[in-house]
């Protein structure tokens, strides 16, 4: 029967090859490569993400400072000497540098991955891409911040990405430990982000499982529904032939075995096809920066596993939807001629989908504590939702049609609505890719959009985008003072930043020893003090009182309130010892120009270390900004894979769905029945499930973002924007385009020799 199956399937005649090209070309290969691209896109973020875990040694307990008992001999119990190592965050044009310092106290061979031996006082590393901008500027608005000179380009091991900017410095052991926030550690941290909870710098698995592994379900389900759909193209031409099988003495189990060979044939080849569109998206997935950095194209790379599950998986989908699709001929050999209607679909194929919406409420309610829960508990209630919406379709379709056949007088829209409410499962299943996609699209731009809204907003006016500013200070003691604070400032700080060209002022911050109210019947406090001549230089941190040598200041970095037309009460200090306190920040007023900004920084950042170095209001908007970026190009993949699926779903089904009615449309041609009038009775049948359908789903998709939202992130759902409508409606128009395309078959398939032939 195997043979007998291979044969039918290739040599059928023109409609057999026809059918096996759209199966395997036109559908499953399409289905398999946005699959494949997007299980590579999963694997490439794991990979990605693993290559963070050593920039997070000195922040994981136990990679922390030598046991104590072996302090004095100055080893750890594998004979390396303790590291002091110090992360810091720098900036560059608006680009992020991840820069570490570290200093050996001894004899060690604990090495950062990409380096072949550490760096020694005065010696740096570079990334790629960090020694190319290096080498671009001039060496004081950039190379100068780490002294010294390279001696080697960072490898790949030690960058998650082909952009990534990172230095690693050598510095002296008295040196580096006299900086707030260096540490001693011992080993380098191997454990990636998103299995650590200690480690701040990476992906966190709340931020890859959940939302990738939701996003990866949602492409499953169309890409099943595809699969499915070009599984049962010609289906009626093959019910008939199989059931002949049948009348000449085929059993059930022969049929079911050639039906399934036929099916298996067509699904391999599409798995085959399908490696095409991976590779040629490989490329551009790569460069798109789901994470805010590109992938190496190597990172985008799939498991053994995995290609084994899709190349045995979509087989298996498609005969298991081939014997489905048959199962009238394993009844009987007549079961295809005598054709009866079927039982209208009930209410209870609701049911899955308010079970989804109900766990989606569950979880609002008590929100599991662990991510495997959250993982469980919202991919559930996702599948249920998409599951239901499937199985809905049809009674809904049934109850709209009904609803038109009542309230309709137009022959056309009567044909239509008798025709869908006598085999609604069939109406629907021609629109229900789309459909699913549009459940897809808007839960995903809602929850994105919501995310990006509330993320986004980052306090301070543009006065402040020129503004550079460093902070010392990580809060206060029980004494009042701030505990990070830096010396006061070297000779010659200021009067080299007023040097440079495009610096219009600076302003050193110092703390007080207490906290100061500054207005009557005001809840203002004043936590810091500065110099007038600095603050009315400055300008956008208000100004003295008249007279005023000092003055009284709240944080300047609590917000970026705009104060420039306020007046600080002054402080009984005078500039002298002003100038003698602490330092817990720099403000550097420029004009906005590179050059002056990146000069600037260069000198606050020698001149006061800290783990988070100088940086503007712009750049900060920027850097918050890079994550939701990533999420946004999240959706776009999302609306650029649901949908050339659901179209391509919807032309299958389609093309299938006119074939499979040749006879009926001939004889009512034959019975004097317009061309035009079928025509529109193809538009109605088709248009009705769809927007019917579709309005149902889009309500569905917002209230799961919403619920998703309030559960996952304490958010409500935010408007959704006119793009999204845009969007829907460009979706909803091209569906419509697609059918109307089929629309000129029928006068080729419904002619008269189509009747006496059938």
């Amino acid at each position: 029967m195997i043979r007998l199956g291979l044969r039918l399937a290739v040599s059928g005649g023109r409609e057999a090859l026809l059918r096996l090209l759209v199966t395997a070309a036109a559908a499953v290969a399409v289905g398999v490569g946005l699959l494949l691209t997007t299980l590579a896109a999963v694997n490439a973020v794991h990979t990605q993400n693993g290559r963070y875990a050593w920039t997070n040694t000195g922040f994981v307990a136990d990679a922390e400072t030598a046991p104590a008992d072996r302090e004095a001999a100055g080893t750890t119990s594998d004979g390396n000497a303790p590291l002091w190592w110090m992360i810091r965050r720098d900036s560059f044009q608006g680009q992020q540098i991840g820069r570490v310092d570290l200093a050996p106290t001894g004899p060690t061979g604990v090495l950062p991955p990409g380096v072949d031996r550490l760096p020694a006082d005065g010696e740096y590393y570079l990334s790629p891409a960090l020694a190319k901008l290096a080498d671009a500027v001039p060496p004081e608005q950039l190379a100068d911040r780490f002294g010294g000179h390279r001696i080697g380009i960072l490898g790949k091991d030690a960058l998650p990405g082909p952009d990534s900017l990172v230095a690693l410095v050598g510095r002296t052991p008295q040196e580096l430990s006299a900086i707030h926030g260096a540490v001693r550690v011992t080993r380098i941290v191997t454990t990636p982000p998103d299995r650590c909870d200690d480690c701040p710098i990476g992906i966190q698995s709340s931020g890859v499982t959940l939302i990738l592994t939701v996003v990866t379900g949602a492409l499953v389900f169309p890409l099943l529904i595809l699969i499915g759909t070009a599984t049962r193209l010609s289906a009626t031409q093959r019910e008939r032939r199989f059931a002949a099988m049948r009348l000449v003495g085929a059993t059930p189990r022969q049929v079911a075995a050639v039906s399934a060979v036929e099916s298996a044939l067509a699904a391999a080849a599409g798995v085959l096809l399908g490696f095409l569109p991976y590779l040629a998206l490989r490329g551009r997935v790569a460069g798109m920066g789901l994470t805010g950095y590109r992938f190496y194209p190597s990172d985008l790379a799939l498991t053994f596993p995995q290609i084994a599950v899709v190349g045995l998986g979509v087989p298996l989908a498609a005969v298991v939807a081939a014997r489905i699709a048959l199962r009238r001929v394993r009844i009987s050999p007549l079961g295809v001629s005598r054709r009866v209607t079927p039982k209208p679909p009930r209410a209870w194929r609701v049911a899955p989908l308010l079970a989804g919406l109900a766990e989606l409420v569950f979880l609002l309610v008590r929100h599991p504590e662990s991510i495997p829960g959250q993982v469980r508990g919202y991919l559930s209630a996702f599948g249920l939702i998409m599951i239901g919406i499937v199985l809905s379709g049809p009674w809904l379709t049934g109850r709209a049609a009904a609803l038109l056949a009542r309230r309709t007088q137009r022959p056309a829209t009567l044909i239509a609505a008798r025709r869908l409410a006598d085999n609604p499962t069939a109406g629907f299943r021609a629109v229900s890719g789309l459909v699913l996609a549009l459940l897809v699209m808007t839960a995903t731009i809602g929850i994105i959009t919501t995310m990006t809204d509330e993320r986004g907003r980052v306090e301070g006016g543009p006065q402040f985008d020129n503004v550079l500013t460093n902070s010392l200070s990580e809060g206060r003691t029980p004494e009042g003072l701030d505990r990070s604070a830096g010396p006061p400032a070297p000779p010659g700080l200021t009067a080299g930043l007023l040097a440079v060209p495009g610096v219009r002022g600076t302003m050193l911050v110092h703390p007080l020893d207490r906290v100061v109210p500054v207005r009557a019947g005001d809840e203002t406090e004043a936590s810091e003090v500065v110099a007038c001549p600095d603050l009315d230089a400055v300008g956008v941190f208000g100004h003295c009182e008249p007279g005023a040598a000092t003055a009284y200041l709240p944080s300047v970095l609590a917000g970026f309130r705009d104060y420039s037309d306020t007046a600080w009460p002054p402080a009984p200090y005078t500039a002298e010892q002003v100038a003698a306190l602490p330092v817990v920040s720099v403000v550097v007023a420029t004009d906005g120009s590179r050059a002056a900004v990146e000069r600037a920084r260069t000198m606050v950042d020698a001149a006061y270390p800290t783990n988070r170095q100088s940086h503007t209001l712009a750049e900060g908007r920027k850097e918050s900004g890079a994550e939701l970026q990533g999420f946004q190009q999240l959706a776009k993949v999302v609306i650029l894979a649901t949908f050339p699926i659901a179209g391509c779903s919807l032309a299958v089904s389609v093309a299938a769905a006119l074939g499979e009615r040749k006879r009926p449309f001939s004889l009512l041609r034959l019975s004097g029945v317009p061309l035009a009038m079928l025509r529109r009775v193809v538009l109605m049948e088709s248009a009705v499930p769809l927007l019917a359908v579709s309005a149902v789903a889009i309500g569905t998709g917002l209230l799961a973002a919403d619920l998703f939202l309030r559960s996952q992130l304490q958010y409500t759902l935010h408007s959704l924007g006119t793009g999204y409508y845009l969007a829907v409606a460009g979706g909803l128009a091209g569906a419509l385009a697609v059918i109307g395309a089929t629309l000129p078959l029928l006068r080729r398939i419904t002619g008269p020799e189509t009747a006496r032939n059938e």
